[in-house]
């Protein structure tokens, strides 16, 4: 390095970073060795590899520190005597966290089989019984003999490296110090962003191995913990879950209902379908598909001719209800069929949540594919997707020919055509998911498109009248039609058409007024932000219907799987909505959660409260007449509702994967 006159403080740097790099993998290696691992240890490269990731993030944090600090002439790590005490200082308080972060992890590990999180902080609510526990099951004096012992061996190891380079000839220059400073920055911002590209390294990437014990050997405590500390209150109250586990396990049919086990599994067994023979699946989930901004309701507008159409020669829920507002909840709600009732982010970002049993994992004999036409880094949905759908073909921008758009990746035009080329070539069954985004800001209308795609203008008081806050908006929603029409003009050409059930549902809808299209519920108490269009359509297999009792993104898997008949098991709260033909379980539950407001619809009636307590509405949901509910139905409504809540934190941490 000295011949390349490497200022000798970032030399240090890089030398004291690549040992303790090293001594990470080795934590990891030892994690391994000292717990249940699989005999196959080349099956764990990618997480290793994977982690070497993880590790060289928080060596870049530490290293990026002493760099920053090397700039302030006082305060320079070598030069200056201050300098020097704030440096060994900073390493100290590092070497003590990584001392302490390890332990703490290792006993963690062995006590639960996961790596460190956030939730480790929730027993200093009872400190003293906690203690106690450690005490008890730990040899302590020797874990802090240990401790003390790896921090002072860890910090003989830095002064060593340091005297070692404060040993040697200064041999850059004012020049050469600028030039290394500016590669050593950009090379420690990449190592902490995690790579080159949009996203960040995120912890979702480890759950992408697809294997969760991959995933905890790739993560390391620093990682995992902060990761996860936003969560560390995402948790249940078991009384208040058996409480009303009674109520819930007769709404959804549970087969042998038990309060201890808290069971909720309900087993279906296959049968021939209503095709006779196995279908390929296609689920749409469009971007913001709003049901009042829809011809579907007869807006003025007419923004969606073509969807209309296929409304009428389908089976259609007219009274579809997101269980909250999101695309990242949105999508959990549909794949995994418990609402995402967190309240501090998403569960897709939840560590802890990530492993969920999927419905659409029990179609064994189909291939499965996930189109997107940006990254699925974004909310950390890979994690989800590829930990529980085990062989999923996953696409994503960078694996389609069409050039981006925008920051959401491809256009949804492109998009549908991409994934109809792959569907058009598979032999054997399938069940593909497309996730639209164009219908968000910016709003893009592609260049390719503007020929071709009617741009029409209306005044803006028109477009606020009927459910437009701009026309940039207004196009963008009449766009997710045009590019749905060309999706099913291509697919119609192909061999599978004849053979696939399309399901279309929107991610959510949009907080707006809906006028006189819909009761004034909607609007005033934003119930257009939940309502969105549902259409399962396959005109040579299924007889036109439609429906207007409430219904659930949470349903869409049963009712998928009842349709093509394949017996699947179901522990979450979806239902088969062409066999729920009991009214006590037509609901739909909802949550605002920047309000914190839950509430459900049953029965043509909304209702709702703050969890906090107080802010009761009832409001009715086909026309304006006020609601009065006597004492005995204020109260069932409540407690459906309270049911859901509690079962749904519930299962978002229990509902895993076997």
């Amino acid at each position: 390095m000295q011949t390349l006159k490497v200022p000798r403080y970032i030399q240090w740097i890089v030398i004291t970073g690549i040992i303790f790099l090293l001594i990470m993998s080795l934590l990891r290696l030892i994690l391994v060795f000292a717990f249940p691992h699989p005999s196959d240890l080349s099956s764990l490269v990618p997480a290793f590899l994977l982690g070497l990731r993880f590790d060289l993030r928080v060596i870049g944090i530490i290293s990026l520190l002493t760099f920053l600090q090397g700039c302030i002439k006082p305060l320079h790590p070598i030069r200056a005597r201050r300098g020097v005490a704030v440096t060994f200082f900073t390493w100290s308080v590092f070497l003590v966290l990584l001392s302490l972060s390890y332990t703490i992890d290792f006993a963690h590990y062995a006590y639960l089989s996961q790596r460190l999180n956030g939730s480790v902080l929730n027993y200093v609510d009872d400190a003293k019984i906690s203690m106690k526990m450690v005490w008890q099951t730990y040899p302590v004096l020797l874990i802090l003999a240990g401790l003390i012992g790896g921090f002072l061996l860890m910090l003989g190891i830095v002064k060593l490296t340091y005297n070692h380079i404060l040993s040697k000839p200064i041999t850059s220059t004012r020049k050469s110090s600028v030039i290394w400073g500016i590669l050593f920055f950009l090379m420690l911002a990449v190592a902490i962003f995690g790579r080159v590209g949009q996203y960040p390294l995120r912890w979702s990437d480890a759950f992408g191995l697809s294997d969760d014990y991959k995933a905890q050997v790739a993560l390391n405590p620093f990682q995992s913990f902060f990761s996860s500390l936003n969560f560390r209150h995402s948790t249940y109250d078991q009384k208040l879950v058996r409480e009303h586990y009674p109520w819930m396990a007769q709404h959804l049919g549970v087969d042998n209902p038990n309060i201890d086990s808290l069971n909720y599994l309900r087993v279906v067994p296959a049968n021939a379908g209503v095709a006779g023979k196995p279908l390929n699946v296609v689920l749409v989930i469009a971007e913001s598909f709003s049901t009042y901004k829809s011809s579907m309701v007869a807006n003025p507008l007419n923004t969606t001719p073509f969807f209309n159409q296929m409304v009428q020669q389908g089976v259609y829920f007219s009274n579809c209800f997101t269980p909250a507002y999101g695309t990242a909840r949105g999508v959990w709600a549909t794949l995994t069929g418990t609402p995402d009732v967190q309240l501090y982010k998403t569960a897709s970002r939840n560590p802890a949540a990530v492993n969920q049993h999927i419905i659409m994992d029990d179609f064994a004999e189909h291939e499965k594919f996930y189109f997107l036409g940006g990254s699925t880094s974004w909310a950390n949905i890979r994690g989800v997707l590829t930990n529980n759908i085990p062989n999923l073909h996953l696409y994503e921008e960078e694996d389609y020919k069409a050039a981006k758009v925008d920051v959401w990746g491809i256009s949804d035009k492109n998009l549908f055509l991409e994934a109809n080329k792959v569907l058009a070539t598979q032999q054997k069954p399938f069940f593909a998911i497309i996730q639209t985004a164009d219908n968000h800001r910016p709003y893009t209308i592609p260049a390719e498109d503007k020929g071709k795609f009617e741009i029409k203008e209306y005044p803006q008081d028109t477009l606020q009248k009927y459910g437009f806050t701009s026309i940039e908006e207004y196009r963008a929603f009449r766009y997710t039609d045009y590019c749905i029409q060309k999706y099913m003009e291509a697919a119609s050409k192909e061999v599978y058409f004849n053979n696939t059930l399309f399901v279309f549902i929107g991610d959510h809808g949009i907080p707006g007024d809906a006028g006189n299209m819909l009761p004034r519920a909607y609007s005033e108490h934003s119930l257009t932000q939940h309502h969105v269009p549902l259409l399962f359509y396959a005109p040579s297999i299924l007889p036109p219907a439609t429906y207007d009792f409430a219904s659930s993104q949470l349903d869409v898997m049963a009712t998928i799987a009842g349709i093509c008949g394949i017996g699947y098991t179901n522990t979450t709260m979806g239902k088969d909505l062409l066999k729920n033909t009991d009214p006590a379980r037509q609901t739909a539950f909802l949550m605002n959660v920047d309000a914190r407001r839950i509430g459900i619809i049953f029965n043509g009636i909304y209702y709702s409260y703050n969890i906090k307590g107080g802010g009761e509405v009832v409001a009715s949901t086909t026309d304006n007449r006020p609601i009065q509910l006597t004492d005995s139905l204020r109260s069932t409504y409540r407690k459906a509702t309270e049911a859901y809540y509690q079962t749904a934190r519930y299962l978002l941490l229990n509902n895993r994967r076997k």
